[in-house]
């Protein structure tokens, strides 16, 4: 399987509370994405969700999900239908009883874990959220492709999905689209690292 994440990103790289209330680290500006995701935007992320035949989550997001999305029985949307037939991996060292169906923890060496479900056949193993898991799957070159949602506001704080400092990165830039209320699709792949002009 190939391992792909689709992020929501403010232009200030905020990707905290992009859904909705999130008030952790005293975070106060939530929901700044839903409002612009119109008809075209929500057909994509519908067709994301389609293609996935599995979920791996960091234990903040699977929480966040299991509480919103495990818990409806809408299973023709697209979203809680694909979440809630779908095999869910969430990257744990503490989490030991995960109660939405089809989860399991994954503990201890996770990029073997995580190369065993890549190694699987199949299409796509995807993460949604996950900040602090996606920067460590970067970081260990198990990302396969990153479909960046770039919201078009300025949210001025929260988690941004980078660090300050943290290892660089080339991308690759393999499609790109608007939607009519100014969201853009950026989609990437990991391409070694960048080159820097020497002079």
């Amino acid at each position: 399987m190939r391992l792909t994440a689709t992020i929501q990103v403010s232009v200030d790289g905020v990707m905290q509370g992009n859904g909705g209330p999130d008030h952790a680290g005293g975070f106060e500006r939530g929901g700044w994405a839903r409002p612009l995701f119109d008809s075209d935007a929500m057909t994509f992320v519908d067709q994301v969700y389609q293609r996935a035949d599995a979920f791996v989550f960091g234990r903040r997001t699977y929480e966040l999900f299991a509480r919103y999305w495990g818990v409806r029985k809408d299973l023709e949307n697209p979203i809680v239908g694909a979440l809630n037939t779908k095999p869910k991996y969430v990257a744990s060292n503490t989490l030991t009883d995960p109660e939405w169906a089809d989860t399991t923890v994954l503990s201890g060496d996770l990029a073997a874990a995580i190369g065993e479900l890549k190694a699987k056949p199949g299409g796509e193993l995807q993460v949604h959220g996950s900040g602090a898991l996606l920067r460590w799957l970067f970081e260990h070159g198990l990302v396969d492709e990153l479909n960046l949602l770039l919201v078009p506001v300025v949210v001025g704080q929260g988690v941004r999905l980078f660090p300050a400092n943290g290892p660089d990165l080339a991308l690759h830039l393999v499609e790109s689209r608007s939607f009519p209320k100014g969201i853009t699709l950026q989609v990437y792949r990991p391409a070694g690292r960048p080159q820097y002009a020497t002079d």
